[in-house]
């Protein structure tokens, strides 16, 4: 049986939600003994009960924290050992170990704008998020493989960062699936997720909601995270047009839950690569308004389904995706067709099946040497 050592270093984000589903996946087929060392996940820590080892490494440069989580795991001794986070991707990048190191790259600073992101020479990012891309590229072409959740995001390695092809592999993230629960009617309750800063666009949306014949009167919209611009964001929802339609809840461990209340998902990001909330939202079988951005269109994209993508940034666009899905008489259809792609792509087992093959291929290869 393999031996799984997972390394984080975070205790919330798409990393954790990511790494404790694959976790439990793999410990559930029985073809794989798993543990996670990183501090408590703040959500469905339960699943991971009997394989979890709390270490921490709060910061970069904290060489100290590093050398016990190094310790930490050349004590466990597994046979792969994989990365979820950046900072857990810097921690094993200059370990010498004799199997397999394995890192999934999640997605790319905050300033990386969308067209730099393709390829165009403008805008760059700052000097420091330079910085820290060109220590991922260091990262990545140290581990024995790269994992990307996205086509994109692998394309984006290959040609910006100069990473070799034949380190890089692709496998989708993994979510929980929840029932299907398609809208019952048109769409009348939009909910948004994640975090509260400008990379998420939720003041782009609802200036789009507030411009006239967007929102039709029983419409509503609840906000489901929080952060730095969540004062901004209510201060905006207070205006006539949207006032008292829209709820924050601030942060919470019941997203999927809470998915199946709604109707529908918006998320008008200005860069994403394979949304967590997208899948999620996908297997609950609720249309998604969203922007074209990384791997966004290829989730969404299936045969006979209505398609809500609006380009980056762009509320007018926003706003007419948004009364197209508003007037759609039956949005269940495309609901229904989203939750079956989700089950074949996004699913847990689906995860964890192609993850046990790359490690088995990685393994063999390091005995062959």
């Amino acid at each position: 049986m393999i031996r799984v050592a997972y390394l984080l270093t975070q205790d919330r984000g798409g990393p954790v939600d990511v790494t404790v589903t694959l976790a439990a996946a793999l410990i559930a087929s029985g073809q794989a003994e798993v543990r996670v060392f990183g501090p408590p996940p703040a959500r469905r820590a339960e699943l991971l009960a009997g394989h979890h080892e709390p270490i921490s490494v709060p910061r970069k440069g904290d060489l100290a924290a590093a050398r016990r989580a190094v310790a930490a795991l050349r004590a466990w001794r597994p046979d792969i050992l994989h990365a979820q986070d950046r900072r857990a991707g810097l921690v094993t990048a200059g370990l010498r170990f004799r199997h397999p190191v394995v890192q999934t790259y999640h997605g790319v600073p905050d300033d990386v704008a969308e067209s730099w992101f393709l390829g165009a020479r403008r805008p760059p990012p700052s000097v420091y998020t330079r910085a820290v891309l060109t220590g991922d590229a260091l990262v990545a072409r140290t581990a024995t493989r790269t994992v990307v959740p996205s086509a994109a995001m692998g394309r984006f390695l290959r040609r910006r960062l100069r990473v070799p092809a034949d380190r890089l592999a692709q496998i989708d993230n993994c979510v929980p699936l929840p029932d299907c629960a398609p809208p019952a009617g048109p769409v009348r309750s939009l909910a948004f997720v994640g975090l509260l800063v400008p990379r998420k666009g939720l003041l782009q949306l609802l200036d789009a909601l507030a411009m006239p014949g967007t929102m039709p009167p029983d419409a509503t919209l609840t906000v489901i995270g929080d952060g730095p611009q969540r004062t901004e964001a209510e201060r905006r929802a207070a205006r006539r047009e949207l006032a008292g339609r829209v709820t924050f809840l601030g942060f919470r461990a019941d997203v999927a839950d809470l998915l199946r209340q709604h109707d529908a998902l918006v998320l008008p990001s200005t860069m994403e690569q394979q949304p967590l909330v997208i899948a999620e939202a996908m297997a609950a079988g609720k249309p998604v308004v969203a922007t074209n951005t990384g791997g966004v269109a290829d989730m969404l994209a299936v045969p006979g389904g209505a398609s809500y993508l609006a380009p980056p940034g762009d509320v007018p666009a926003l706003a007419e995706r948004l009364r197209a899905l508003l007037a759609d008489p039956d949005p269940a259809r495309t609901g229904r067709l989203l939750a079956a792609r989700a089950r074949e792509r996004f699913a847990p087992e689906a995860g964890a099946r192609r993850h046990l093959a790359l490690y088995r291929e990685l393994l063999a290869l390091s005995r062959a040497v």
